[in-house]
């Protein structure tokens, strides 16, 4: 049974100690309750001391994760649902807009959750930025299912 992997870059607005920042962490805080105790997510990975991608441009602050999901379609459920959809509605006020260039996120499959990691995470997201969405990086509108087929997630 294969596990599926998230990874997320943006960049806060305002310094991480901003009125602002602060609400964004206070709804980060909720969201991941709300992840655990889904019974879905498998692993959360500290960000401390993990650099943000060079090609992710910008002025504002680095923010980010790395978790692994039972499912796909539980990932997919989580994203737009709930505490995460309300967060995702708020993006604008705390995060710098995409510039169209790179996305905020990457998804992929993984066999073990010991083999997920910063730097498979890093390559993972550079691969989808050079060749867009395949079987081995994609995002939720163009998904893979484990066996490599494209997907329709609901």
């Amino acid at each position: 049974m294969a596990f599926v992997s998230i990874y997320t870059v943006g960049r806060l607005i305002h310094p991480y100690d901003h009125p602002v920042s602060r609400e964004f962490y206070e709804m980060g805080y909720k969201v991941m309750r709300q992840a655990t105790l889904s019974g879905h997510l498998i692993e959360e990975f500290s960000s401390d001391g993990v650099t943000l991608p060079v090609e992710v441009e910008g002025k504002g602050y680095p923010v980010l994760t790395l978790t692994v999901w039972k499912n796909l379609q539980s990932l997919y459920r989580f994203t737009y649902a709930g505490k995460h959809s309300q967060a995702l509605r708020n993006r604008n006020k705390w995060m710098e807009p995409e510039d169209g260039k790179h996305s905020s996120y990457v998804v992929w499959w993984t066999e073990k959750v010991k083999d997920v990691s910063w730097k498979e995470a890093s390559n993972r997201y550079d691969y989808y930025i050079e060749h867009k969405a395949t079987a081995y990086a994609f995002d939720l509108k163009q998904a893979f299912d484990e066996d490599g087929k494209p997907c329709i997630l609901k």
